[in-house]
């Protein structure tokens, strides 16, 4: 399969900070592809790079077949970019936007109007074109900012963010608009400190201090991360198990997920041990099992000790 994206030893920097340090990752055309991190790994610069938006302090990079460094124009014309902050302009209507991007990125009055209407049934606005989009809700207003980003049918599309702040039902919506893209043939490339979003992408790169820790497919993933050293303990008192676990030296890390605890412990026998605690302390009911970690656990063993951002 062809390229859409391939990354060598990428990296910014500003001053002394390095935001983005020496990635390098091949993306395949036709894919949805999730930067998965907390705030700050790197993810929106990198997205930005890719875009030709910022430049980078070394590497290559290419887009679309394209160099962004020597061919940045060809690279705006196969690609689409939803940014972070809202794009839309909040004093025009939704008609005035729509067809602002269209003459930005040079439609003919047909293929306009066509694309006028895909975007109003998209973002489920019939009837609101006279609307101004700073009186839209939060989730139309991403639907209306994705549906101008792809009005030139872009072979890549960026995403960055595009569920921040919505609710889960507008992210659920919005996720089955991102799946339509893809079948339609288009590349998405999504940035999100939502790991749960992780399982609707293909394959994902999580981002840490600036650099990928992970790359791969969740399924890939989970199956290359099954012999971590985790283990759960279901228990009808989760906060009371996790102060205890907790003060062990033994135990790596500790963290409650709904009525249980999930347990790293790096030791010798570390099933007999976790007993020998519950006993001591006095817990009457639980049950310690070997886990399977999520992809949470994964990112949490990855990063332990590394920075402070730790958790998505």
């Amino acid at each position: 399969m062809s390229l859409a994206i391939k990354a060598k030893n990428l990296t910014k920097k500003f001053g002394s900070f390095t935001a983005v340090d020496s990635v390098s990752f091949e993306i395949e055309e036709g894919k949805v592809v999730g930067f998965i991190g907390a705030n700050g790994a790197g993810k929106s610069t990198t997205i930005k790079m890719l875009c030709g938006l910022t430049t980078p302090t070394s590497g290559e990079v290419t887009v679309a077949g394209f160099d962004v460094a020597r061919q940045p124009e060809r690279v705006r014309e196969n690609i689409g970019y939803m940014s972070q902050k809202f794009s839309l302009y909040s004093d025009l209507t939704v008609k005035e936007n729509i067809e602002f991007y269209g003459g930005v990125y040079g439609l003919g009055n047909t293929e306009l109007r066509d694309r006028f209407s895909w975007v109003i049934e998209v973002a489920d606005l019939r009837g609101k074109e006279g609307l101004l989009t700073r009186d839209l809700p939060l989730g139309w207003r991403q639907r209306l900012a994705l549906g101008c980003a792809v009005l030139h049918h872009p072979r890549i599309v960026f995403l960055d963010e595009p569920t921040s702040g919505v609710d889960p039902v507008v992210r659920d919506k919005f996720w089955q608009l991102i799946g339509q893209l893809s079948e339609e043939g288009a590349t998405i490339i999504v940035t999100t400190h939502h790991l749960e979003e992780a399982e609707f992408c293909e394959s994902i790169l999580m981002m840490h201090l600036g650099k990928i820790v992970v790359n791969g497919s969740p399924e890939g993933i989970r199956r290359e991360y099954s012999n971590l050293p985790l283990f759960e303990i279901e228990t009808s008192e989760p906060l009371n198990v996790f102060n205890i676990v907790e003060r062990e030296e033994w135990i790596s890390d500790a963290a409650i997920y709904g009525d249980n605890v999930h347990v790293y412990a790096e030791t010798t026998e570390p099933m007999a041990k976790l007993e020998d605690v519950m006993k001591k302390n006095g817990v009457a009911k639980y049950r310690i099992v070997k886990a399977s970690p999520t992809l949470e656990d994964i990112f949490v063993n990855r990063t332990r000790g590394t920075g402070t951002a730790s958790h998505v």
